[in-house]
């Protein structure tokens, strides 16, 4: 993000948080402990559409309790702190490691209590065990992402409560991804969001959108329940719940009526997740943790199906699908070559596939499988399809306009591409 945008968000909360006269967002948080990320989209509005056979857990959270909590900057007896001293589920810092990401601490309170209890009991365990295990594949590229930006690596567990660690996840309201952006936002912080490409459901990219967004968000309000708050709501409904209760301590914007119970079950329900995805022994959960994700890239050329790609590499589509789930139409963008991800060892093949590709070409040594000829009652569009091309593409190959008529006995030039069928 430039440097000017970053500016406009510190002059924004700067005046607004002096016109409620309340003090400006802190550098150094001086009298402001950590506090804990939030991030779920509980209730109806953010509520997920699950992964088939899975029902989201949106439906199942109920409005926050209202009680008053104490002061959480101000640890005392009644504020039990649960610190991260002891080993966590996930840590990924590398031994040795001298610049400690920072810690987050949680609040101890009746709202973190309520979502620890109904995260053990009933369906919810289940669910919940599945998310864990699911985020064995993205935890550590998500705590390196967030090390490398100086955050907290807990922030991790916004995705847990938002997606379900669920890269493809999609809302009612039409956020996406890991971390369910919106499109707007998403364009804000650099992810590509057209008719081709869609980034937001590109986990690597859509998590420094993320971490960026949240590092804006606690410059602003100095504190990370109101980052996670404003995450959930925008920056904008959190600056209108302050000034209407003349606080800035989350726990009391939970008793106004500005915020929607979903954000005000957005933080308890986050912290939770954090607690139990720590040490999820300690709260009974026994998860299968996925393989981490890895890949491979290569580029490959403007407007080339994945059917096609898969068939050069020797790789599954599905899964060169799956791993490029970002690519709206199964292909390649085109205005140039697009860096894709592959499984292990597919990179190598399909580039090794394209140079045999050229040097048939640029002897015009094309085997009897290198080239179709038109059948009658064929189409461009058809032909290209049981070749793993698009129309464009295979348009391309020949030298030919996409609308050129094709006539029985026209020879089209495949190149080293088999039939898929």
């Amino acid at each position: 993000m430039s440097f000017d945008h970053r500016s406009r968000l510190s002059v924004l909360s700067l005046l607004c948080l002096t016109s409620l006269g309340l003090p400006g967002p802190a550098g150094a948080e001086e009298g402001f402990p950590p506090l804990r990320p939030a991030g779920a989209p509980p209730i109806e509005a953010r509520a997920l559409e699950p992964p088939q056979g899975e029902t989201s857990f949106a439906s199942a959270a109920e409005s926050a309790l209202q009680s008053q909590a104490p002061d959480p900057t101000q640890p005392g007896l009644d504020a039990n702190l649960y610190s991260s001293d002891e080993p966590r589920a996930w840590s990924f810092s590398e031994p040795g490691l001298q610049n400690a990401p920072p810690t987050l601490l949680i609040r101890d309170n009746a709202e973190v209590r309520r979502f620890l209890e109904e995260y053990q009991t009933g369906y919810r365990r289940a669910l919940v065990e599945r998310w864990l295990g699911r985020s064995g594949r993205y935890a550590e590229m998500i705590q390196g992402v967030l090390r490398s930006k100086g955050l907290p690596e807990d922030l991790m567990f916004t995705a847990m409560i938002e997606s379900g660690f669920n890269p493809v996840a999609v809302s009612r309201a039409g956020a996406k991804g890991l971390w369910q952006f919106m499109a707007p936002t998403a364009r804000r912080y650099g992810l590509r969001v057209d008719r081709w490409v869609d980034e937001r459901l590109d986990p690597e990219k859509s998590t420094v959108a993320a971490a960026s967004y949240l590092r804006d968000l606690h410059a602003m309000f100095g504190s990370w329940e109101l980052a996670k708050a404003a995450y959930n709501a925008g920056e904008m409904k959190v600056i209108r719940a302050m000034k209407a209760l003349k606080t800035r301590d989350f726990w009391d914007l939970t008793r106004g009526s500005v915020l929607r119970e979903e954000t005000k079950n957005f933080v308890p329900a986050i912290q939770a997740a954090t607690l139990i995805g720590r040490e999820p022994e300690r709260y009974g959960f026994v998860a299968a943790f996925a393989e981490p994700l890895a890949y491979e890239q290569a580029p490959v050329p403007a407007v080339t199906t994945l059917k096609h790609v898969a068939a050069l590499a020797g790789v599954s589509a599905d899964e060169l699908e799956e791993l490029n789930s970002e690519l709206r139409l199964k292909q390649t963008p085109p205005g140039g070559a697009y860096l894709l991800k592959f499984p292990s060892g597919g990179a190598q093949r399909f580039t090794e596939a394209r140079l045999r590709e050229r040097s048939l070409a640029s002897h015009g040594r094309l085997g009897v499988s290198d080239v179709h000829v038109v059948k009658p009652r064929e189409t461009m569009r058809g032909i290209a399809r049981r070749y793993g091309l698009s129309a464009a593409e295979l348009a391309r190959r020949n030298d030919l306009n996409e609308a050129a008529r094709i006539r029985p006995g026209d020879r089209l030039r495949i190149a080293a591409a088999s039939p898929l069928d």
